[in-house]
């Protein structure tokens, strides 16, 4: 009877295990370039529902060894641990995802977008298009789902605004391609922690009547949505800069 049920925790563990190295694979074989990013995708969705079945068969050992006895007690809560450290993450990633909406091109200024044109030599031949035509309700989404994202306005001169932009920019951990004071504009590359995905950032300073206007434009090279990740990136970048500026 113990033997079937330390089967059990033997059984979540060993899944526990195999999610974490389809993860892993998954990752390092985006990160190296080695597989298509949606090969990579679907790989973490896999080691997801792994590691969910992991945890689950590993808390229904846990609970037959301590009714029973301790025997494969701490295989199941290592099974546990393991799948939910998989798990986890990448299923708050898919409930985030489901909740915004599928586009990757997102901007302050809806009308008129900070261009690129530094960037483009290097974004490559199968990067998404820059044209905002798809998809065609793109202004529309936007302005639903993040309404917060604008222009930011603010009571300081063009100049020290665009070094306190460059030094955000460079503080954020961005590649810059280009900066040009004289037009105001800053161009990088945002690589993500994880994944190593590659996001073209624009960045354009303009001087106003009452200071300078600060516009900024986060677009994804690969995937039909950013899971809400360049919408985040210009809130943070946003606030370093305030940052920067209050320390000038």
């Amino acid at each position: 009877m113990s033997a079937r049920k330390s089967r059990v925790a033997t059984v979540g563990v060993w899944l526990a295990v195999l999610s974490l190295v389809v993860l892993v694979l998954s990752i390092l074989g985006n990160r190296m370039e080695l597989v298509h990013f949606g090969i990579a995708v679907r790989g973490m969705a896999i080691a997801a529902l792994v590691g969910v079945a992991a945890a689950l068969l590993s808390a229904v050992g846990l609970v037959l060894t301590l009714v029973t006895s301790r025997r494969g007690a701490r295989m199941a809560m290592a099974g546990l641990v393991i799948s939910l450290l998989v798990a986890a993450p990448v299923v708050q990633a898919m409930l985030v995802g489901a909740k915004v909406p599928r586009i990757h091109d997102i901007t302050t200024d809806i009308d008129n977008p900070p261009a690129f044109k530094a960037a483009l030599p290097v974004r490559g031949e199968g990067a998404n298009p820059l044209d905002r035509t798809e998809p065609a309700d793109l202004a529309e989404q936007q302005r639903a789902a993040y309404p917060d994202i604008v222009t930011l306005e603010l009571n300081q001169h063009p100049g020290k605004v665009f070094e306190a932009a460059l030094r955000a920019a460079k503080a954020s951990g961005w590649e810059i391609i280009s900066a040009d004071p004289a037009s105001g504009m800053i161009e990088a590359v945002a690589t993500t922690p994880v994944m190593a995905f590659k996001d073209d950032v624009a960045i354009r300073i303009t001087e106003t009547e009452t200071g300078t206007a600060v516009d900024m434009r986060s677009v994804s090279r690969v995937g039909m949505s950013d899971l809400g990740a360049n919408a985040n990136r210009i809130r943070s970048y946003f606030h370093t800069l305030k940052n920067h500026l209050a320390d000038m």
